[in-house]
């Protein structure tokens, strides 16, 4: 969103305002005002003009303009109705030299998961690929996948969702016919051997999609709860997830404390051969730590599954 766009919307938010005291406050012209209250309007945006001025009245339920807005996240969003993958986009952002952004899409139509698996992306759902530089090095990144995980797992409860997180990157919900998933993170990095050159993570979450479009291994807010605001949930989400950026050190014991793995039994399918056990601890940078028959065994990747209810 411009810049001068963005304070036009936030003066709107505080309460009625004339044009003209918008044009001195903002130092433009009266005309420049009024087109941005109409391109405002354009996006969904509802701005009534009553005799004491402009006053904003409601905000459209989702786009580029409606997610930027009140987005306590030093973070540019970019929006499209539909992508073949937000991952991908983010990466070509990436190539152009871009960081900090947040790539959206209502829809998408090739989204993918972990080991290029199919992931299913119909209307309804949050679908979104964040775009960081962090100055950390490679050994690191697997503390994004988790900071993502446990941004979507605090948001969904904050909606009344009691979800958790199953090693590495998926948001489950117990609803008493077995776990279903409600989150899946796919996390991608280029680097050099010393530093990270970008991290792209993107949580597809199952938020307003309703129950004949989910798979029958998965769950959504609406489902559970009924539908929220999309624009609220990936706010939630793109906030948390920017905060943790900046301290990765807070993530393990927030990780911890949302974990559905820990105290389980698991397997674990790993490029090195199955391991089973206790899950009895995560480290950092997300290595789980398994207790098994033989002694610890450290995983730092691998496909994780539950052995028995927690």
């Amino acid at each position: 969103m411009q810049e001068t766009r963005r304070r036009v919307l936030a003066a709107l938010s505080d309460g009625p305002v004339t044009g003209p005291s918008l044009a001195d406050r903002l130092d433009v012209s009266r005309a420049a005002v009024w087109k941005h209250v109409e391109a405002l309007r354009e996006e969904g945006f509802e701005v009534e003009d009553a005799g004491d001025g402009y006053r904003l009245v409601s905000v459209p339920e989702y786009g580029e303009a409606a997610v930027a807005f009140g987005l306590d996240a030093d973070v540019d969003v970019e929006f499209h109705d539909a992508l073949d993958s937000t991952n991908a986009r983010a990466r070509d952002l990436a190539a152009e030299g871009r960081e900090d952004v947040v790539v959206v899409a209502a829809e998408q139509t090739g989204g993918r998961g972990r080991l290029d698996r199919d992931w299913s992306s119909p209307p309804g759902g949050v679908y979104a690929s964040l775009l960081v530089r962090p100055e950390v090095p490679p050994t690191s990144a697997p503390a994004f996948t988790l900071a993502a995980a446990v941004a979507v797992a605090e948001t969904a409860r904050e909606v009344g969702v009691d979800a958790h997180i199953k090693w590495p990157n998926d948001v489950l919900v117990d609803t008493g016919e077995g776990e279903k998933k409600l989150c899946g993170i796919l996390t991608e990095m280029e680097g050099e051997a010393d530093r990270v050159s970008w991290v792209v993570v993107g949580p597809g979450v199952n938020v307003n999609v309703p129950a004949e479009d989910l798979p029958e291994t998965g769950t959504s807010v609406q489902q559970l709860v009924g539908a929220v605001s999309r624009r609220a949930f990936l706010q939630g989400v793109v906030e948390r997830f920017d905060d943790l950026r900046g301290d990765l050190d807070a993530v393990l014991p927030r990780w911890r404390e949302l974990s559905g793995t820990l105290g389980r039994e698991v397997r674990v399918e790993t490029p090195g051969g199955t391991v089973e056990g206790e899950a009895v601890d995560v480290e950092f940078p997300g290595t789980l730590v398994v207790e098994t028959d033989d002694g610890t065994e450290r995983v730092t990747a691998g496909d994780c599954e539950h052995l028995r209810p927690q």
